[in-house]
């Protein structure tokens, strides 16, 4: 029998930040401000996770995959918003600091929702640019905030819990 790539203890931690995520962005669904060209998902905290936990970058994106079944913007969405995710988690983890760990989700959602977002409203016309760059700055905003305040708080209070250690990524406790 071959040795498998993932540990249970991997496949858990993967999974419970999968459904946190899809909780938590249908809690800010409530609000208002889960889907749309202004989002302050706060579910999009968790994309910081990677830098600490390799383990968390499939389960942000099975967690965005569910959270954008109800999103407005559709099979679009569905794909290129949880790929964008997934994308995001994978440069996450190859940050080289805790500075430039949210960065990864801000740029990744600007662009590649940001352009969902202006082909839905506009379709590929003189205006998608426009809306493009609209979008982009909207959600890269409202990202930066949620990446980097609550991100932020959230590694540093993670990285200091001695029974998570074992499963952080090497060198990567957060002063």
């Amino acid at each position: 029998m071959s040795k498998s790539r993932f540990t249970v203890q991997q496949i858990t931690f993967a999974g419970i930040v999968g459904a946190l995520y899809a909780v938590l962005s249908y809690f800010a669904a409530v609000f208002g401000v889960a889907y749309g060209p202004v989002q302050f998902r706060f579910s999009e905290a968790l994309c910081v996770l990677p830098f600490l936990f390799p383990a968390a970058a499939p389960g942000l994106f099975v967690g965005c995959l569910v959270a954008n079944l109800l999103s407005p913007y559709g099979a679009l969405d569905i794909i290129f918003g949880s790929l964008a995710t997934l994308l995001a988690a994978v440069l996450t983890m190859k940050a080289p600091n805790k500075w430039l760990a949210p960065l990864p989700p801000v740029l990744c959602n600007a662009v590649i929702v940001g352009a969902v977002i202006a082909f839905q409203q506009t379709g590929f016309t003189d205006a998608f640019l426009a809306a493009l760059a609209y979008n982009a700055l909207t959600l890269g905003l409202g990202e930066a905030v949620v990446c980097y305040v609550l991100g932020g708080l959230l590694l540093a209070a993670l990285s200091r819990v001695r029974g998570l250690r074992p499963m952080m990524a090497e060198g990567r406790i957060v002063q």
